[in-house]
């Protein structure tokens, strides 16, 4: 995995309100800034060798919860940690993800771009090359801390320069926060002129992580987040088929008050991904699972009549 050395990307850190700059005092780091309640140390702690970079009062993480940032033990679970063969029968590689990670290094400038990853604590399915990829200076933060992150911070409030960046994957994120397009309005600011964002979101998919699962979109509804974007490709990552194994796992949950019995099920049925290769893209995107968007930013925003004009499902009028 190639990360960029905290020290490397401290120059890049802000204060999460103010975005001053920070300097560091003993237990973690502070703001500069004379008139910000930051100011006093040490405002931001450090937690097993990470700043946590948190706005507490304006964020789902409280300040009392530092304590128990630090990282657990790498222990895998659920589908992660079965053997090769059902792993990828219970969740198979994500090979749309794959292809769209695979444009987006192409298309990065330079001998050493920077690529953020937003909510990584946990490298995600199919975007693997971008830590593979020796030519790319990744950033990672989420609101827990992880070998895969350098700092904590909170994706409403990211605490790093405007055009910082180079390009941002926000993968299975936006669901879980409590203002996406405020998320994608940071990561709009953050990225430089002409950067590439890569998103991927649930449409039709069943909560998932308790209290932290917000927010749905449908194709139209992604599109109109990234308004600011140019796309450069959008669709369904996962269709209907993926979509109703969703559901019969959670069908199964809900009858027995059992969520092991809902796994089995799902992992008997795994053939129904196989059914996403038989739906036309248009009806794909009516009912699909998930969504993707590979952009690149702009400064124009979308228009309420283009928006409409770009629907591409199989509803759209004769």
């Amino acid at each position: 995995m190639v990360l960029a050395e905290l020290d490397a990307i401290r120059p890049l850190l802000v204060c999460p309100r103010c975005r001053a700059d920070l300097e560091g005092v003993p237990g973690g780091l502070r703001c500069t800034a004379p008139d910000c309640v930051y100011r006093e140390p040490p405002a931001f702690p450090e937690v097993a060798g990470r700043p946590v970079l948190v706005d507490f009062p304006h964020s789902v993480v409280g300040r009392e919860a530092v304590d128990s940032l630090a990282p657990a033990p790498d222990v895998r679970r659920g589908a992660d940690a079965l053997p090769a063969p059902l792993r990828r029968l219970a969740k198979p590689p994500n090979r749309v993800a794959a292809r769209n990670i695979d444009l987006l290094l192409r298309a990065l400038p330079g001998p050493a771009p920077t690529l953020l990853v937003v909510g990584g604590a946990t490298v995600g399915n199919g975007v693997g090359a971008v830590y593979r990829d020796p030519r790319v200076r990744v950033i990672g933060f989420d609101i827990v801390t992880s070998p895969a992150t350098q700092f904590v911070a909170d994706a409403h409030r990211i605490p790093l320069r405007t055009a910082a960046v180079d390009a941002v994957l926000v993968q299975a994120v936006l669901e879980h926060v409590l203002d996406p397009a405020g998320v994608v309005a940071e990561i709009h600011r953050v990225l430089k002129d002409e950067g590439l964002v890569y998103a991927e979101t649930p449409f039709l998919q069943q909560v998932h992580a308790g209290a932290h699962d917000f927010t749905r979109y449908t194709a139209s509804g992604h599109r109109y987040l990234f308004r600011r974007f140019e796309e450069l490709g959008a669709g369904a990552v996962s269709g209907p088929g993926t979509q109703l194994l969703w559901s019969v796992d959670h069908l199964v949950r809900g009858l027995t008050r059992n969520a092991l019995a809902g796994r089995a099920t799902r992992a008997a049925l795994c053939w129904l991904r196989a059914l996403d290769r038989l739906v036309p893209p248009p009806y794909a995107l009516d009912d699909a699972s998930a969504l993707y968007f590979l952009g690149r930013k702009r400064d124009r925003e979308m228009t309420e009549a283009e928006i409409i004009a770009y629907y591409r499902g199989a509803q759209a009028p004769p």
